[in-house]
């Protein structure tokens, strides 16, 4: 309080806090260095720098605090810095499962050689179907195949032959006919009719059906041989389109062997499709074959071609061929299905089809051996992704499901991807209150984000504080392409940054705000003419900003102007104080000061908080109102019972109040009630109050004060008005020049309070009295009053109970 004049009130230096641009050595910004340090973080970035360095599993890092504090920027800054010491991840393909086609592989390249592999395969597939046909269509080959059915047909003759020649000894001819074979027999070289056999005696018609049965027994037996004889034949075949397919497919493996011999996954790979190639060859030339003989196919079918093509393709889902160090990967739209992949379907011939081709990478895969950052809030806020996230983290690989499969909602039969290793440090951004509800909640949380970079929303004013602001506002223009600020307009962005912070001996750390304010400094600036930003321009920025915000709160200010809520800021009522709230409307806080008033009468010392009876006040408001009682009785009452019972209420309130910030003031109502004599309304009073009677620090003090200013200020000042503030809340002080032009010139006031006598002094003009030797308050002091007044309910309360006694006695 050593601020404040004779007569109480702050002198005009403690009202706000002005910076001197001639503290600053520049004509203007674009003489000072870019700023390459982090302002007043450094709890935070020394847990960013641990985070990073520790090689640990679980050591995820998790970014709290208020929003536009430059989480997400410098959180980057260390990433990509360190990003850059490391080496490129490897690259991933899916690749063929050919023993299970529900199941790709996943298949791992050194780095930048996936875009490489997977052309090749594409040029081998294309190649594959030319050298299969033709090897296939050679000479060679078709004499080869030709010999070998060739040679059945031969054997199938021969035995044929010989059955009819042992018939022809007998006397018995061998026929082919539409139905099979058939016997006859002979008589001097010609089929005898059956009319002439029905002729020969019963023995000789005994002897030919016992022969020809016998032949047709040898036929039999020869014909059974068929089957033996076709089956070697197309093993003979097979193993022929076996040599072909080897011959043709081999040249083409041995090249890509020579091209990667120095990856064995890649070989063995190679070698699986050389075997699947051979081992299928007549799958795969048969339709090759139709399709160039026969009509063209169906629409949207594929042809054997684009068939063979994507069978033997690889799908390169992590492309890691641009990169030049370790990735660091921001995902803006962290939905499941983006972090982890996807599997996509296509509609054909009215069914949904997938194969490994459609697999999709998600952040996950290309965060990779680097860093992956999350908004904290767009990740919980979408289904599934929170626990995918946890998933992969905890496994340590990334599992491709359908989102449907993993929330149980459907069980269609689809793709099993293999996984692919996951190595990843995951950063999520966010506010406090998402940290502690995961912390409390969630005990996967814990053990995989187990560092917190808590960045703060304040730093201390100093000479070296202010120099590296200075340096900030400069490196923030040169980014944004502004004008340079001259030191004056640095000096006024200064005073924007510590009333941000609400603390005149503090500067807010909300890049975000500032930016913004340049960038709107540097339209004005523009607008003016002005080659540089000056302190004007910022000030425009400034009252541009509130200008487009403060329609409700110039409403509200209407409505007690006019009298529509009834606000006093002249002469002196009794059991009536002026109260201060802020309003929070879209980002935008202003001041709103409400009638508080007490009444009193004989009672149990009950004090009836209005607001809680109706549930308009919340618990905090409901505690600073039962403060109250403890201060009277202990205050005035310590040896005799507290007789009144008083009410308490917040006049034309309409919605819910909470918090404590107002206790001061229903103590000082009560206090005026009690004693009869009246409040000052040219004053309004914020600060609560202890059972003690000490007035302590509140929130939003500038933006009371400027409220209950400018309704006087609309009414009219007259020298006699002003506002009582926590003396602790001096130290927040950075009032609109407005208000501190006004006090300068004595129309307007602002007084720090400690004591609940020191405010009830100011507001009544009546001492408020210590108890002297004799344990009674001085005459004339306002707690004589008081004390007299509680004295004198209790008295009548005894005499209204042994009223009541006698009656009840009569």
């Amino acid at each position: 309080m050593g601020d404040t004049p004779v007569n109480g009130a702050l002198s005009i230096e403690a009202l706000c806090w002005r910076c001197q641009p001639d503290q600053f050595s520049f004509a203007s910004t674009d003489e000072l260095a870019d700023l390459d340090e982090v302002i007043g973080q450094d709890r935070a970035v020394e847990a960013i720098k641990f985070a990073i360095d520790m090689d640990r599993p679980g050591f995820n890092l998790f970014a709290l605090g208020a929003e536009g504090t430059g989480k997400h920027t410098v959180t980057r800054l260390f990433l990509e810095a360190r990003a850059r010491q490391g080496e490129v991840p490897a690259d991933w393909c899916y690749i063929s499962n050919f023993k299970e086609h529900r199941k790709p592989r996943a298949l791992r390249l050194a780095p930048g050689r996936g875009a490489a592999f997977r052309d090749d395969m594409e040029r081998f597939a294309e190649d594959l179907g030319d050298a299969l046909r033709g090897a296939f269509e050679s000479d060679e080959h078709r004499t080869s195949s030709q010999l070998i059915e060739q040679e059945i047909t031969d054997r199938q003759e021969r035995a044929v032959a010989e059955i009819e020649q042992a018939a022809k000894a007998r006397g018995i001819a061998l026929f082919r006919t539409p139905q099979g074979f058939t016997f006859a027999p002979l008589s001097e070289g010609k089929v005898v009719t059956p009319e002439v056999y029905q002729g020969y005696p019963e023995a000789d018609q005994k002897r030919i059906e016992g022969e020809i049965q016998e032949l047709q027994k040898l036929l039999q037996a020869a014909l059974q041989q068929v089957p033996v004889w076709m089956k070697e034949t197309r093993d003979k075949l097979r193993a022929l389109n076996h040599e072909t397919a080897m011959f043709a497919v081999g040249h083409l493996v041995e090249a890509l062997h020579e091209r990667y011999a120095d990856d064995v996954s890649v070989k063995i790979y190679l070698d699986e499709v050389r075997d699947d190639v051979v081992d299928n060859v007549e799958a795969i030339v048969a339709p090759q074959q139709a399709a160039a003989e026969g009509p063209p196919g169906r629409p949207g079918a594929r042809s054997p071609a684009e068939a063979l093509a994507r069978k033997y393709r690889v799908n390169l889902v992590v492309d890691n061929s641009a990169l030049e160090h370790a990735p660091v990967v921001y995902e803006d739209d962290p939905t499941y299905e983006r972090l982890v992949g996807r599997i996509e379907h296509r509609a054909e011939m009215g069914t949904l089809y997938t194969d490994f081709h459609m697999i999709q990478a998600g952040a996950l895969h290309r965060a990779s051996g680097g860093y992956l950052i999350l908004d904290a809030r767009k990740l919980l806020s979408q289904p599934m992704a929170w626990q995918g996230l946890k998933q992969a983290l905890r496994a340590g690989n990334i599992r491709i499901e359908p989102i449907g499969r993993v929330m149980g909602a459907i069980s269609t039969v689809s793709l099993e991807p293999e996984p692919i290793p996951l190595d990843v440090k995951v950063v999520l951004v966010g506010e406090r209150m998402i940290y502690y509800m995961l912390s409390e909640a969630d005990p996967d949380f814990r053990r995989l984000f187990k560092v917190a970079a808590d960045f703060d929303e304040q730093i201390e004013r100093s000479d070296e504080n202010n120099a590296l602001f200075a340096r900030l506002v400069a490196t923030l223009a040169r980014a944004e392409k502004l004008k340079p600020l001259d030191c004056a307009g640095v000096a006024r962005a200064l005073e924007y940054s510590a009333r941000q912070a609400g603390d005149s001996e503090r500067l807010s750390t909300r890049l975000e705000a500032l930016a913004d304010l340049l960038r709107e400094a540097d339209y004005w600036a523009g607008k003016n003419g002005n080659g540089r930003i000056g302190a004007d321009d910022v000030q425009h920025a400034v009252d541009a900003q509130v200008r487009r915000l403060d329609r409700v709160r110039e409403r509200t200010q209407e409505q007690i102007t006019r009298g529509t809520m009834a606000i006093d800021t002249a002469g002196s009522v009794v059991g009536q104080v002026n109260g201060l709230a802020v309003l929070q409307v879209g980002g935008f806080a202003f001041g709103k000061p409400s009638r508080i008033t007490a009444r009193v009468r004989i009672g149990k010392g009950e004090l009836i908080d209005i607001e809680r009876e109706v549930a308009l006040g919340g618990p905090l408001h409901s505690k600073g109102v039962l403060i109250l009682s403890g201060y009277l009785s202990a205050h005035y009452a310590s040896d005799r019972p507290l007789s009144l019972s008083a009410s308490l209420v917040f006049e034309q309130s309409y919605g819910g109040i909470d918090g404590d910030s107002a206790s001061s003031t229903e103590l000082y109502a009560l206090l005026s009630a009690i004693s009869g004599v009246p409040i000052k309304q040219g004053f309004a009073v914020t600060g609560s109050v202890n059972q003690f009677g000490t007035v302590q620090a509140i929130g939003g003090a500038n933006e009371k004060i400027e409220g209950f200013f400018d309704i006087c200020a609309a009414r009219g000042l007259t020298g006699d008005q002003g506002v009582l503030i926590p003396a602790t809340n001096v130290k927040n002080l950075m009032l609109h020049r407005r208000v501190v032009d006004a006090a300068r010139d004595g129309k307007f006031h602002i007084y720090p309070v400690e004591t609940i006598e020191q405010g009830i002094e100011i507001l009544t003009g009546m001492p408020a009295g210590q108890r002297g030797p004799d344990g009674d308050f001085p005459e004339g002091s306002l707690n004589r009053l008081v004390e007299a007044r509680l004295a004198e309910l209790a008295e009548k309360r005894r005499e209204y109970a042994r009223d009541s006694r006698a009656d009840d006695e009569t």
